[in-house]
């Protein structure tokens, strides 16, 4: 590894910790003005709906600029978005540029590693990758959960003598402004790199059709449609199970928020171990052997459902998180070994982003209705857990059906 990866790891550790402290901060302050809990899950979709509309423009754009400044766009449109939520803009609303901050800036944090390292390396970048990006939610959860809790939000706005009539979750925000800001000033020390694919035209026309191109050519390569059926389960199961962590903590362990949010932590440790392990143990031509982990997973949230003490839970979610972690990080480097190969990485971390961001809006938006029909926690999660194992299973028989043909 050298030395422009590791600063786009830093970068990347301070952008993602913004991240996942600020979906609990702007949680919190929805549920300081008393908005109804279906708004919660909302929350996660409005960000997506970026992702899925400026996903035929966003891999473009990577792939014209040097990867390095997108990063630096993409985190001053999060910052952006941010201080507009500590300015009083909606919580839905605000969220919604962040999302367009990430949406710009993910094509380029996965797509950087291809032209900073060979390909042999990708599998075990990834691991670190990821391993610190759950690294980043775990302190994102510890510190998101700690910064929502009344007594520290107040006690630190009254330390800044901003107490009053000041919402506490606002105190949360107000810090997680400022990590936003320090990824970008991090974003500026990465070296401009040559410009990987750049398009022939930019033409709204032709970059729809090249998009459209690009994600027939994804789905039709049988490596790359396993792999992006797999990324593309992952993200939207991940999501959707962030916000159901809370709820069921909160009837079956009787946590409050700040604990709630917190014990998601859990996961994301587990997914570090097992983006660890995958790493160490999967070569990238071995990557599709780990499918049937993901059909293991699936059984995981359906037994968290009779679980009303702290130490058996933590053992589910941790193991939850190591199997996740091991099946989806060689995926995913499979994925975007892929994508390079036929299109350039910037296009095929797009069609990744629509494609999982699809995943994650329908999830979520499945979720949403469900909490607004007031079904009972135990039953999404029981009907969520059957459905991962059943998809996982159908695709794990396609790929060893198209391996026999």
């Amino acid at each position: 590894m050298n030395r422009v990866f590791y600063t786009v790891l830093v970068a990347q550790f301070l952008s993602a910790l913004a991240d996942n402290a600020l979906l609990f901060a702007a949680i919190g302050l929805l549920m300081f003005y008393g908005s109804p809990e279906w708004h919660h899950p909302l929350l996660a979709s409005v960000f997506v709906v970026a992702y899925i509309l400026l996903a035929p423009f966003v891999g473009p754009f990577a792939d014209a600029l040097p990867k390095g400044r997108v990063l630096f766009i993409g985190n001053a449109i999060k910052f952006i978005g941010c201080a507009a939520m500590l300015l009083g803009l909606p919580p839905l609303w605000a969220y919604s540029i962040v999302g367009i901050g990430a949406a710009t800036y993910s094509p380029a944090k996965y797509g950087i590693l291809t032209e900073i390292l060979p390909h042999h390396q990708l599998v075990a970048a990834n691991g670190w990758m990821e391993g610190l990006t759950v690294a980043a939610v775990v302190l994102g959860a510890i510190i998101g959960g700690a910064l929502i809790n009344p007594d520290v939000a107040l006690a630190g706005l009254n330390s800044l003598k901003l107490g009053g009539d000041i919402a506490p979750p606002m105190f949360a925000i107000g810090m997680i402004t400022i990590l936003y800001l320090l990824a970008a000033i991090v974003n500026l020390f990465i070296p401009r790199l040559p410009i990987d694919h750049r398009m022939p035209s930019k033409k709204p026309g032709f970059i729809l059709y090249d998009f459209w191109h690009s994600f027939v050519l994804l789905w039709k390569d049988p490596l790359g449609q396993v792999s992006l059926a797999v990324t593309t389960l992952f993200w939207g199961v991940g999501a959707t199970l962030r916000l159901m962590v809370i709820a069921w903590a909160a009837l079956n362990l009787s946590f409050g928020l700040d604990q709630a949010t917190q014990i998601t932590a859990l996961v994301a440790l587990g997914i570090a171990i097992g983006s660890g392990l995958a790493g160490w143990l999967v070569p990238l031509k071995k990557c599709v052997c780990v499918l049937p982990a993901g059909i293991i997973l699936g059984f995981l949230p359906i037994a968290l459902t009779g679980v009303y003490s702290f130490w058996p839970a933590a053992i589910l979610l941790t193991l939850l998180g190591v199997l996740a972690g091991f099946f989806v990080v060689p995926l995913n480097a499979l994925l975007q070994h892929r994508g390079h190969l036929l299109m350039g990485a910037g296009h095929s971390i797009a069609q990744q982003n629509f494609n999982e961001n699809i995943s994650i809006l329908l999830m979520t938006g499945a979720y949403a209705l469900m909490v607004r029909a007031e079904w009972h926690i135990h039953t999404i999660m029981v009907i969520f857990g059957v459905f991962i194992s059943l998809l996982m299973t159908l695709i794990w028989k396609r790929h060893r059906n198209d391996e026999v043909h």
